[in-house]
């Protein structure tokens, strides 16, 4: 398991701490992207997990209507529902920073 294996296990773990009843699939898988894209839902789509050569990028699929106190999002808001977190590469989340709009999602979706 390379670095993006290991910031998947770790978005693993605190989606699960964060929203136990979350499920987890892999979806998509193509020639380009063998392994696929990691997808956690409750109800509906929560977010995914993509990797590239480079970065890991997290995809809030209603990350515009999550708030941010944490200030983990780093795309804009023009026109999209969708928000992009991109986990840091060796370092560690803040405690709390990720499971805060895992639950905001999770209470999204199932309302």
């Amino acid at each position: 398991m390379d670095w993006r294996g290991e910031v998947l296990s770790r978005i693993r773990g605190l989606t699960k701490q964060a929203a136990p009843e979350v499920v987890e699939e892999v979806k998509w898988r193509k020639p380009a992207n063998p392994f696929g894209v990691a997808v956690w839902s409750h109800d509906r789509i929560l977010l995914t997990g993509e990797t590239y050569r480079d970065k890991v990028k997290l995809i809030f699929a209603k990350g515009a209507f999550l708030e941010d106190p944490a200030g983990l999002f780093n795309s804009s808001l023009e026109g999209d529902v969708r928000l992009r977190h991109r986990p840091p590469r060796g370092g560690r989340h803040r405690r709390g920073g990720l499971q805060s709009p895992v639950r905001a999602a999770a209470e999204l979706n199932a309302s």
